[in-house]
């Protein structure tokens, strides 16, 4: 979902890395959703002693009344980060508002180049991605983007050893496949940022929001009324945010990267990051936009995967089948990224361990880190003078 205005696209989705891959469309909408020149790359880790194979795609939405926007999503694949061949980085990044296509590529960039850059990356991890988003925020205010109504959401996954860190800003969705006995279950590693979630409602009401579907709004229903349900029942009239004398801006999101005027009203581009230690049992992940996860689960995507080995072919039938359930229900579709990473040749080694830190009220991240049936809770001291608008 994004701002209320609508995203944009574009016809050919270039390579997100800056290289010369060009991955191209075959058939026009209402055809063919799969994009040609597909790559299948494959990238080791040697400190653990496994290889991840990959596959990305994404395709252009289909706004029959602007037939010629742009394509706003990005994403970026970089390995081996500061040299190391032990270090990884996968994001998406979900641009809305007039300047959306910008947003979303000075992130993609500028995000990882922050990253890369920092000398206590492996040190600590998540104290260096919540800093990098910050960071690449205040960019994007600085630039000569007009990001007072355009940003991006953002979805990363940075792979250190055997280990994810998953950070989020915004309703993009990071999943991992799990094996359990003959099941495959589907975790989500992130969650959508949105008034829907009760934590983010209250912090963006004590920030100056109004919450308020579109119907409400305009009159055709009551705005007292402050509950909306879930996202599968009342996902075509979302309750969004607004200034408290206008009409705008309208996110459907609680944060993001850019969106200066919806920063005001505690849009913020400070990440929830959760990580988990993999195992043998962890098949493979999937890192996309929201125009996957609209209509189709983090369950459905994970068992759609599970039945093509190669992941070129699990892109095409997700993407495929996204855009024709968006057709169903409406006139248009989303910008549909989605990038698939098979988890290959990993053994166990010592204790499975989880840990889950997710930025809490105010940007405060809480963690938790659980070793089979013992769990731990502490506060990250250094995250805890971030506003909470």
């Amino acid at each position: 979902m994004g701002c209320v205005h609508g995203k944009c696209c574009s016809r050919y989705p270039p390579s997100s890395n800056g290289d010369s891959r060009d991955y191209r469309e075959r058939g026009r909408y209402g055809g063919r959703h799969i994009i040609s020149d597909r790559l299948l790359e494959c990238v080791a880790v040697p400190s653990h002693n496994f290889n991840l194979e990959y596959s990305v795609l994404s395709q252009r939405g289909y706004y029959p009344d602007s037939p010629d926007k742009e394509n706003q999503d990005s994403y970026i694949i970089k390995t081996e980060i500061q040299g190391n061949p032990n270090v990884h980085f996968f994001g998406v990044f979900d641009g809305h508002g007039q300047f959306g296509a910008q947003c979303s590529n000075f992130v993609k960039d500028r995000l990882v180049e922050v990253l890369s850059n920092d000398p206590t990356l492996l040190d600590d991890p998540v104290k260096v991605y919540n800093s990098a988003f910050l960071v690449t925020n205040s960019e994007l205010h600085n630039s000569e983007i007009d990001d007072s109504m355009s940003g991006t959401t953002a979805i990363t996954v940075l792979l250190i050893g055997n280990t994810l860190f998953v950070a989020n800003v915004g309703d993009s969705r990071a999943v991992i496949a799990v094996k359990e006995g003959n099941r495959i279950i589907a975790e989500d590693l992130s969650y959508d940022q949105t008034p829907f979630r009760k934590d983010e409602y209250d912090r963006v009401k004590l920030c100056g929001a109004r919450v308020l579907s579109v119907d409400q709004v305009e009159g055709l229903k009551d705005p007292d009324i402050q509950t909306w349900g879930d996202e599968e029942t009342e996902g075509s009239d979302p309750p969004r945010l607004w200034v408290q004398n206008g009409m705008y801006p309208g996110t459907a999101f609680t944060r993001s990267v850019g969106d200066g005027t919806a920063e005001k009203i505690g849009v913020i581009a400070v990440p929830e990051v959760s990580m988990i230690e993999l195992a043998s049992n962890h098949l493979f992940f999937v890192v996309a936009s929201d125009g996957v996860f609209e209509f189709l689960s983090s369950q459905t995507v994970v068992e759609m995967v599970a039945r093509y080995p190669d992941p070129r072919d699990a892109c095409a039938a997700i993407a495929g089948e996204s855009y024709k359930l968006w057709l169903e229900h409406e006139n248009r579709t989303d910008d549909i990224t989605i990038i698939i990473v098979h988890i290959r040749d990993l053994s166990d080694s010592g204790a499975n361990t989880t840990a889950i830190l997710r930025t809490g009220r105010g940007g405060t991240p809480d963690v938790s880190i659980t070793t089979g049936s013992e769990v731990f809770h502490s506060t990250v001291s250094e995250f805890s003078d971030m506003q909470l608008c």
